[in-house]
């Protein structure tokens, strides 16, 4: 594979406001990182409940999160809203929109965060120089897309405690994707953002925290969370064990 150096040689003399420094995009690699580099826009602070972009918005860039978390939704028929996922430090927004000239979503920050913009028109224009770096999108491209696919699929049959079990586990796998803790972490979004994803109420989602919480498989302080047992947790989500009733 193709270094970060070897594309770009004078890396090292880039000034500490480069995207490496400033806008980390975990999960990428260095060379991912670099691309990014030369095509960043500014930075941009979005406050809690602000959003990023709306729905229909015209399409002008893609935004790597530097730091915080933000929730995707849209709304339905009847103007309640869904949403559609939940994207944290090292992910990309503005994905929705690359097969037209509008966001399909709406996207707002959970808490006080930071972006940096990325213009698409530098970004193509930085493709048609290096085809591989837009080998490299389309692969970052279709990782994302694949993993909200799928996780939509797992989630479309199961029964309540799996899909909070299985929201547990993929909070676990992306956190420890980027170097934090897989078993201890904040939820950044309420209980009723996390029961309107899941397609469960928020009593629900208290009850089902209570259970896991007797079973000994969680622990919780307002909204801190420990996976005692991420086995077990592992093993409810795959459906092959089951959630005891409440004693």
């Amino acid at each position: 594979m193709i270094s970060y150096s070897q594309i770009y040689p004078d890396a090292q003399r880039r000034s500490a406001g480069g995207i490496y420094c400033r806008c980390f995009a975990l999960g990428l690699d260095q060379a991912d990182i670099g691309w990014l580099d030369h095509a960043a826009g500014c930075r941009r602070r979005v406050g809690r409940d602000e959003r990023l972009f709306r729905m229909e918005q015209p399409f002008r860039n893609l935004y790597a999160i530097r730091f915080g978390h933000f929730k995707t939704y849209q709304f339905n028929s009847a103007g309640e809203q869904q949403i559609t996922g939940f994207q944290m430090a090292g992910e990309l927004l503005g994905l929705d929109a690359l097969g037209g000239e509008c966001h399909q979503c709406n996207a707002a920050a959970l808490e006080d965060s930071e972006v940096c913009e990325i213009p698409f028109a530098s970004l193509e224009m930085l493709f048609a120089r290096e085809p591989e770096l837009l080998r490299r999108f389309h692969r970052i491209m279709g990782q994302e897309i694949t993993r909200e696919q799928d996780l939509l699929l797992l989630l479309g049959n199961m029964r309540a405690e799996q899909r909070f079990a299985v929201f547990l586990i993929n909070l676990s796998a992306r956190y420890a994707a980027r170097g934090y803790s897989p078993t201890c972490f904040q939820l950044r979004m309420s209980r009723e953002d996390i029961g309107n994803y899941l397609g469960l109420t928020i009593e629900s989602i208290s009850r089902l925290m209570s259970r896991f919480k007797q079973q000994g498989l969680l622990k919780v302080d307002k909204r801190e969370v420990t996976l005692v047992q991420p086995a077990a947790l592992e093993a409810l989500a795959a459906g092959t064990e089951h959630c005891k009733p409440m004693s």
